[in-house]
């Protein structure tokens, strides 16, 4: 999966800051993350520009809340819950089987940039647990096996879409 240039970057930050609803850093950094999938430096210093404040104060409002990314999702982003009913039912032993196989921690991606991990709070599916979600795609009543049956399942997606789609 191929990064953006960073003039790539800049384009989609100006672009984002230019069109998005509201004239705080919050909405602008939730718009740009939207769109980029995380939140690059260019986005911090653009919206500092904007709000005529230095690019520390913007990065601090950023980090405060757990909802920003700094670096780009991979491919497959996982997010596997940790909220009480995924914990109770063995989500913890999920995220560390997903953290096995990839072989990364939360927040890192794969060096092939097919995968990032991150662990979050609830995704709402309580009735499923434990459950993780990849991109969009929720998987409920996991078990340690089915992290890697999704994995097959995904390199044989990504293996298809290398061919073309055969």
């Amino acid at each position: 999966m191929k990064a953006p240039t960073p003039e790539e970057v800049t384009a989609l930050v100006r672009d984002a800051v230019d069109s998005c609803e509201g004239r705080h850093a919050i909405a602008w950094l939730q718009c740009i993350q939207a769109r980029l999938g995380y939140i690059p430096q260019e986005a911090i210093e653009a919206i500092a520009g904007r709000l005529g404040v230095p690019a520390a104060t913007v990065y601090g409002v950023a980090t405060f809340y757990h909802q920003f990314r700094f670096t780009p999702p991979g491919k497959h982003h996982v997010r596997v819950c940790t909220g009480t009913a995924c914990h109770i039912r063995g989500g913890q032993s999920i995220l560390d089987e997903w953290r096995r196989r990839l072989g990364i921690r939360e927040g890192e991606v794969t060096a092939d940039r097919r995968y990032s991990l991150e662990s979050v709070a609830c995704v709402g599916c309580c009735a499923l647990a434990p459950v993780c979600v990849v991109g969009e795609t929720v998987h409920g009543r996991m078990t340690p096996n089915t992290v890697g049956d999704l994995l097959t399942r995904y390199a044989l997606e990504d293996e298809r879409e290398e061919r073309g789609g055969e």
